[in-house]
């Protein structure tokens, strides 16, 4: 194996980890705040869980990144991770990933701040997170090669359908009091 195809292989596995983490997040995070889901509210576990695949994402997302930095195959640049739409390769795919880094450092930053933003502001930009998701599901599909393997595509769609469920639930039975 050479080190070009270790950090290729490295970027996948980190990307898939950093999405599926991603995913697990915010399906816990909208169930704790569906009122068709009262009974979970008080849940510890899956706060837990949501809490802790919240920070999880950031080590793997930063591998992921890395690894793409340091294949010479990609030839991305600093810029083109943090800046979107600025790499010459891949210019909608990177990009997309670029804007969903952006998005989810904004919400994790004010995730860890909550308790000094005002409420109304944290809300919207927490919701940012769902954004970030669809965004990230579109930068996979656009460069990720891995969509054709059964358990990356349930993955994928599995998590993709319960955010649906579970954002239409919350649509039609409420959300539980703050």
């Amino acid at each position: 194996m050479t080190t070009d195809q270790f950090f290729w292989l490295l970027a996948r596995v980190t990307g898939l980890s950093s999405y599926a983490t991603l995913a697990i997040a915010l399906v816990t995070g909208i169930a704790l705040r569906t009122a068709v889901l009262d009974w979970l509210a008080g849940n510890r576990a899956l706060r837990s869980l949501h809490e802790f695949t919240t920070m999880l994402w950031i080590p793997l997302a930063a591998l992921h990144v890395l690894a793409l930095l340091l294949d010479t195959t990609a030839r991305l640049g600093v810029l083109d991770v943090v800046v979107p739409f600025h790499s010459s390769y891949g210019t909608l795919a990177i990009g997309l990933g670029a804007l969903s880094l952006d998005l989810l450092v904004a919400v994790t930053v004010t995730a860890l701040l909550k308790r000094r933003i005002r409420k109304d502001v944290w809300l919207w930009i927490h919701r940012l997170a769902y954004g970030a998701y669809a965004l990230i599901f579109l930068h996979a599909v656009l460069s990720g090669t891995d969509f054709s393997d059964p358990a990356v595509s349930a993955i994928t769609w599995g998590s993709a359908a319960a955010l649906l469920t579970l954002s239409l639930a919350r649509l039609l039975g409420g959300r539980l009091p703050a």
